[in-house]
């Protein structure tokens, strides 16, 4: 498999596949430049080696539509700055062949959004999947989804991916433009291989002990993640919001937390998983109650399975933070997805902190440790530790489906399944 340092784009025109879906004001001013820092090792070899550079990205979900609140001349001064030199823009991501032709080494191009295009998904658009004509619609669009990137291929010499954030999708511009290049001309750069290397560390290339912590609302949306890590933990931390759910279906009166009565029976499947299997799960005992959903609501510290009728668990308590801690401090591979309370208001902070700052303890003791997910990162960065853990995921979904064993395909288009 090619690798970015072993490719030499002297003289070739490169097509890359950034995350540029970063967040805008009002105004169309980037709020959080992070995703297009990201990407700056990569694009920056390109043009280091001598490369023409072609960037191609999403933002927003135009649905297939051309609209201006998602268009990516909106960045374009701002990709300038970060590269340090002029980029210039093509207004027709499908018709930049001129634009591309002419384009000279050193010199860098971005396309207008990828997703104004439904081409680039390769759903149908405008038809029900219960229309008896899905089916044919399905076919069609998927036809025209390897015409559109043929076309997006037929710009450049070779092809990079760097964008892990959608590497989950089996899009036009991710995965299937992959096809239009030979094996020594489609790699992946620098932000994908760190990405790909950050998640064989804790699936494939473990070192014990190894400790996950699975936080956030739902027991239903982590169940793919929790069931294969099973296989894998010596530890599991199940905390967030899935806390009180858990504590019900053990006969717990949660209250009016959060819960998910339809999956109480899950739950007791799991704490029984873990025990056949012989892993450590670690629940919440105690939590932070409050009489309202509000950072100044009134709170008192009770046992998980004994609230209060009219109060809810907004964080883990004290005694739970100490249980935490001490199955995370250990551990020499550490997995963190999702917080242990609502970590948004300053007041029910503590639980989240204690397990960031159980990781940093752990990581400075040579574990490696890995942040993913909005909620985590946002945790790490409030926090201010980012630079105490091993790595933090720009992934979101894609490092979830990764985490859940799944083939992505952004990621096997280039290197197999």
């Amino acid at each position: 498999m090619m690798t970015i340092d072993k490719f030499n784009f002297a003289g070739q025109k490169a097509i890359v596949r950034v995350d540029f879906n970063v967040p805008l004001d009002e105004n169309g001013k980037i709020t959080d430049d992070t995703r297009i820092r990201g990407a700056l090792p990569t694009l920056k070899k390109v043009l280091a080696d001598g490369g023409a550079l072609i960037i191609m990205s999403h933002m927003g979900k135009p649905k297939g539509k051309v609209n201006a609140k998602f268009s990516l001349s909106q960045i374009v001064d701002a990709v300038a700055a970060a590269l340090g030199a002029p980029v210039q823009f093509a207004p027709d991501c499908a018709k930049a062949q001129e634009a591309a032709a002419a384009l000279k080494p050193g010199e860098v191009l971005l396309l207008e959004n990828l997703r104004f295009y439904p081409e680039e998904e390769g759903k149908p658009v405008g038809i029900d999947k219960e229309d008896p004509a899905y089916n044919d619609a399905k076919k069609a669009m998927k036809a025209s989804q390897k015409e559109f990137a043929k076309t997006l291929a037929s710009y450049a010499d070779c092809y990079v991916m760097d964008a892990f954030g959608t590497a989950h999708r089996k899009h036009a511009s991710t995965a299937v433009i992959a096809d239009y290049f030979d094996a020594d001309h489609k790699m992946l750069g620098y932000l994908m291989e760190k990405e790909v290397k950050a998640v064989d560390n804790v699936l494939k290339d473990i070192k014990r002990p190894f400790t996950a912590i699975m936080g956030g609302s739902k027991v239903s949306t982590k169940i793919g993640i929790i069931e294969n890590l099973m296989d894998k933990v010596d530890n599991l931390i199940l905390c967030g919001g899935m806390t009180y759910t858990f504590a019900k279906a053990q006969g717990g009166q949660i209250g009016k937390s959060i819960c998910e009565d339809d999956k109480l029976q899950l739950a007791l499947d799991i704490i029984e998983k873990a025990k056949a299997k012989g892993v450590n799960l670690v629940l919440g005992t105690d939590c932070v109650a409050a009489d309202d959903f509000s950072n100044d609501a009134n709170t008192q510290i009770v046992p998980a399975n004994a609230i209060p009728e009219g109060w809810e668990g907004l964080d883990a308590g004290p005694e739970t933070q100490k249980s935490f801690a001490a199955a995370i401090e250990d551990a020499k591979t550490i997995l963190w997805n999702g917080p242990a309370g609502v970590f948004e208001f300053d007041n029910f902070t503590a639980g989240s902190r204690a397990i960031a700052e159980a990781i940093a303890k752990a990581t400075a003791n040579g574990a490696f440790s890995l942040i993913g997910g909005g909620d985590s990162v946002a945790c790490i960065n409030k926090f201010g530790m980012a630079d105490q853990v091993s790595y933090i995921s720009t992934g979101g979904g894609a490092l979830l489906e990764a985490i859940e064993g799944k083939v992505l395909p952004g990621v096997a288009a280039i290197c197999g399944e």
